[in-house]
This record gives C-alpha cells, sequence and structure tokens, in this order.
C-alpha cells in the first residue's frame, strides 16, 4: 500500500483484489472482490431492491456514485465491447453499510469477501461531494496501461509501496454490474496505527467481483458489439443496457 499525505484533509485508499491482490493508497480507497459467481448473485438480488426499508447512503449520493461509475465505464479507452451498465442494489448497500459501522480500516466480512468485491476509502476533514472519496480510485488509470498493469503491481501485497490500479480496474469491471455502497462516520478509527477522529468512512460493494490475476477488465472492441444476450441487444453510453428495467423507481415512492 501507499501513501499520500494531503494539506488540510487525509484520504487513504485501501484495495484488495480477490484472486488478485491486496493493495491501498492514502487518500484512501480500498477494493475487495469476490470470486463465486453464484454466491456474487445471491448478495445481488432485484427483489430486495423493491423493499422498503431504511437508506443506507442518501439519495443524492447513490446517484452520485452510480452515475460517476457509469460515466467512467462508458469511456474507457480503449473501447469496451462487452461493458454492462451498472445498476445500484440495495442488498450489497446493506452489506456495506453493516462493515461501515464496525470501523475496521480492513477489508470484510471475511465470510463474504470472498464473493463481492470492495472499495473503500476513509478520509478527515470536510468534504464537498461523496464522490471526493470516490475519484482517488479512477485516478489510478494513469498508472494502468490496458490489458495489464505496466507500472501498477496487481499482485501487490498489503501495504506495499508504488503504483496501484485495482481500484479502477474494479470500477471498469465489465461483469461487475451491481454496486452498493454506505458511508459512515466513525468517531474513533485505527486507520494503520494512527487514531482518527470523525472519520468519514466509505464502503462500496460489488457484484459479481473482479480484478482476476491475469483477466483483462473488459473486452476491446466496437460498443456494445458483445453484450451478453440478456440485454437484448439494447446499448446506451457505449454500455450493454437492461432496457426494460431501472433500479431507481423506489428510490422515489
Amino acid at each position: 500500500m501507499k501513501h499520500q499525505l494531503f494539506v488540510v484533509d487525509l484520504m487513504l485508499l485501501c484495495v484488495s483484489c480477490g484472486a488478485s491482490a491486496l493493495t491501498a493508497t492514502i487518500p484512501a480507497v480500498s477494493t475487495f472482490n469476490a470470486s463465486d459467481p453464484d454466491a456474487a448473485r445471491s448478495y445481488g438480488t432485484d427483489t430486495a431492491a423493491r423493499v422498503r426499508r431504511r437508506r443506507y447512503i442518501s439519495q443524492d449520493d447513490m446517484l452520485a456514485i452510480l452515475d460517476y461509475h457509469n460515466k467512467v465505464r462508458g469511456k474507457v479507452f480503449p473501447p469496451a465491447s462487452n461493458m454492462e451498465y451498472m445498476v445500484w442494489d440495495d442488498t450489497l448497500a446493506k452489506t456495506a453499510e453493516d462493515w461501515a459501522h464496525v470501523c475496521l480500516w480492513e477489508h470484510g466480512p471475511p465470510n463474504l469477501i470472498r464473493f463481492l468485491g470492495q472499495n473503500l476509502s476513509v478520509r478527515t476533514g470536510r468534504y464537498r461531494s461523496i464522490l471526493q472519496l470516490v475519484k482517488p480510485w479512477y485516478d489510478e488509470v494513469k498508472d494502468y496501461s490496458f490489458p495489464y498493469p505496466r507500472d501498477c503491481n496487481p499482485r501487490c501485497p498489503l501495504r506495499c509501496y508504488g503504483p496501484m490500479c485495482t481500484h479502477y480496474t474494479q470500477m471498469v469491471w465489465a461483469t461487475s454490474n451491481k454496486v452498493g455502497c454506505a458511508i459512515h462516520t466513525c468517531h474513533n478509527m485505527n486507520v494503520w496505527g494512527s487514531l482518527w477522529k470523525r472519520a468519514t468512512y466509505l464502503v462500496c460493494n460489488y457484484s459479481p467481483k473482479g480484478n482476476w490475476i491475469g483477466e483483462a477488465p473488459y473486452k476491446v472492441g466496437v460498443p456494445c458489439s458483445a453484450c451478453p444476450p440478456s440485454y437484448g441487444g439494447s446499448c446506451s453510453n457505449n454500455m450493454c443496457f437492461p432496457a426494460l428495467k431501472t433500479n431507481y423507481l423506489h428510490w422515489f415512492k
């Protein structure tokens, strides 16, 4: 993991990539991924999304995170032929909320992390937008060269030093089409031996997991030319799009 210090605020990134790697960065973001497709699907059900429950993150923050992911996914270069439109998943948000409340600066919980991708971000101080905790994941694109990293090491162990890009690759992993996040204020959080007061902790869980070592995050080609049959040929903003479904409506009922 590597560390970057900001003049006013501290922000930490931590990444772990299922079968691939465990890494981190300050500003802070962390990514975990899971491997079993069936298990991953079980945590991203449409049924849970229709159930009215308390919100694990504000509607504005949810939409900002989701829209930013899809903006990044639709503009990858080289272009992707199989990039799937990402939707919000309440079940993933619930698992993210449960972990955020634990206030541990590590990936978890262990019983779920094998099946899910996970990005973590923590910072101190005030912030104007939730995207200030998310954009550092995308900024790793500068250290990434498709299809495999040139300057960053996906096998990098915990707390290694040097460039890292597995936060970015989880964001643009074509088949990771569900995300659910939660944000929580941790009044006393131990971050690598330092006690952070009122730390803002963001946890995002992804399904199915990505970041498999030796695999590219997506296929290169004409956008939407290699979409799974389940999308019925529907395409929007260079992404395979579930034309007959929406995951927004239940938020505004």
